[in-house]
Formats: C-alpha cells, structure tokens, sequence
C-alpha cells in the first residue's frame, strides 16, 4: 500500500495502521494526517492507544513501512509525556538542554528558551522548576533541532488552569510564527477544543475527526464522554470564541 501525498504541505501521515502488543489489538486501521501550520489534536480515553500512536508515527514502535509517511527530511521536535529525572542529580537547564543533543552554542540555547518564555532560567535547576516551567523548557529542547513538526504527548499534564491556557496559546503563537505543523494529544477537551484546528478522536480506531465543533456533537465522541462533557463543551466554546467589538477574544469562563 502506497501512502497517497494529497499536497505539499502535507508532512506526516499514516494509513491503516494496526498495531498489536501482547496478541492486543492497541490500533484498529487508524489513519490520520498533520499539515504545515496546522495543530492537531488527539483526544480519547485513558488506554486509547494514543500515546501508541505517536511513538508509531515517531518510528519508536515499528509499523509496516507502506502506512506511514513523512515527508522527505523531515525534522521532527518530540516531547513525551513523562521525563524522569532521578532528584540527586544536579542537573541545570542549560545542562538539560544540551543532554543528547548535538553541541548547541550558549546563544542558541538562550533563543530557545527565550522563545518559550523562559530565559531566565538558564542556570537554574532543573529540580526547582514548576510544572509550568519544566513544561516551557523540555519544549524549548524539541525546539532545538529547529523542526518542521511538533509532536507533543500531553504537553501541558500537572500545570494549574492559567498555565494551561498560557501554554496552548504559546504553541499556537509558535505555530504561527514558524509554520509548524503540532500533533499533540491532550486530556482537556475544554481547553485543546478551543486552541485546536482538527481533532482525532482515537478509541482504538479513529471513531471521529475534523473541526472541533463537527467533533464535539458525533454520537461516538458522545458515547465516549457523556452528554454533561459535550453540553459544557458547547458553553465553553460560545464563551471562548465569542468576539468583542474589537476582534478580541470574548471572557473565558
């Protein structure tokens, strides 16, 4: 099977991709697709298989070579959801950044975590980082290899609501500015529905996917999370989309 390339700005894609662990069936045919400029989001239950899916598109887990595509050098920025870091170690952020990496000069290094809004802790340690914090620099680390695509598993888990938001609207700023594509997987449907251009809803198999309004209102998207989550999202989205005389965003509620 030949992945079909629909147009140039297309940088990844998979098709059919089933995979299995243990005799398991963690992915059903899952197809998907992440353009340039473009912030996709994968939402689900716990044990969907989307965490699977990333490590697939990433190459980690291996998967039929025909049914997944990335575009040709294809410079990819990954966060995963968990970075153990043993709490003895004395460990820097400027030092984190460079661990693994190719020998990054020290402005590089400050550009990047400028970019996330972090500069100021270039010497600091890494073990004094709030959640908001480590989640800005490791984002500054995948932004080292200056990539054409982020992927990002749950890049905003155990930061508080305001650096939620403040975090989807960085990715969306970075987005902007640099033309990224961003494949990310989420667990708050309020907040990623409104700072999200498609959504794959992923139970296995992709039980839906397109725009999150198309989404949030399919029977399988409400079989999975209840009609009290999809009522709260529609009020949620009339209060974050909403306009004000001068084309700014409306009060969140």
């Amino acid at each position: 099977m030949t992945v079909a390339i629909p147009s140039e700005s297309l940088l990844l894609a998979a098709r059919k991709v089933d995979f299995h662990i243990g005799g398991r069936k963690i992915l059903d045919q899952v197809s998907l697709e992440v353009h340039a400029k473009e912030i996709v989001t994968l939402v689900g239950p716990n044990g969907a298989g989307k965490t699977t899916l990333l490590k697939v598109l990433l190459g980690i887990h291996s998967a039929p070579a025909t049914s997944v595509w990335r575009k040709p050098r294809l410079r990819l920025g990954y966060v995963p959801q968990n970075i153990p870091i043993d709490s003895i170690m004395p460990l820097t952020v400027s030092r984190f950044l460079q661990l693994g990496m190719h020998r990054e000069s020290v402005t590089t290094i400050k550009d990047s975590l400028e970019l996330t809004g972090v500069a100021h802790l270039f010497d600091a340690p890494v073990h004094g980082l709030s959640g908001g914090e480590f989640k800005r620099m490791v984002l500054a680390r995948a932004m080292l290899g200056k990539p054409d695509m982020l992927v990002l598993d749950e890049p905003v888990q155990g930061v508080d609501y305001s650096g939620e938001l403040e975090l989807y609207q960085l990715i969306g700023t970075l987005r902007d500015r640099f033309g990224w594509g961003v494949l990310l997987v989420s667990h708050d449907l309020h907040i990623v529905m409104g700072a999200t251009d498609r959504v794959v809803c992923l139970n296995h198999h992709v039980c839906c996917t397109g725009k999150p309004g198309h989404v949030s209102n399919h029977p399988e998207f409400r079989e999975l999370f209840g009609d009290p989550v999809v009522r709260s999202l529609a009020l949620y989205h009339h209060h974050h989309h909403g306009c004000d005389a001068n084309g700014g965003h409306g009060t969140q509620t």
